[in-house]
Parts: structure tokens; sequence; C-alpha cells
């Protein structure tokens, strides 16, 4: 079954935003002082993030206090 325009924008869009918010999350870890999960005399923590991200050493797990509550 072929996607709708609006299935297929949403799957597009949802898939890079995933991507970008991983990596805004793990360059703040790093920023924090975070030690990489690589080994690698980069410095660059954008850089190193997205070598875990390529390595598939990160994964995104959404915060616990940004969760909306189940009833």
């Amino acid at each position: 079954m072929e996607l709708s325009l609006p299935q297929r924008l949403q799957k597009s869009v949802s898939g890079s935003f995933h991507k970008t918010a991983l990596l805004q999350k793990r360059v703040r870890e790093l920023i924090r002082g975070a030690a990489p999960l690589v080994e690698t005399k980069e410095v660059n923590p954008i850089k190193i993030a997205f070598l875990e991200m390529e390595r598939g050493l990160i994964e995104l797990i959404p915060d616990e206090e940004t969760q909306t509550p189940t009833l």
C-alpha cells in the first residue's frame, strides 16, 4: 500500500527530527563532561556525538520529566 503525501512527510520529518534531537542531547552531555563512547582525538562535541550515532552507540530516551503522564 502506497503512503499518502502527509504520511510520507511525517515519516521523513520524524526520522530527521529524531536524529537531530539525539545529537543535540548527546552534545549537551559531552559539553557537561560526559566521557566519549568512542576512542578519538576529536575534541569537537558535535563531531564526537555524530561518530557515536554513526556507530549506533547512542539512542534517544525521553526524559522522565518531559513524558506525558498516563492515566
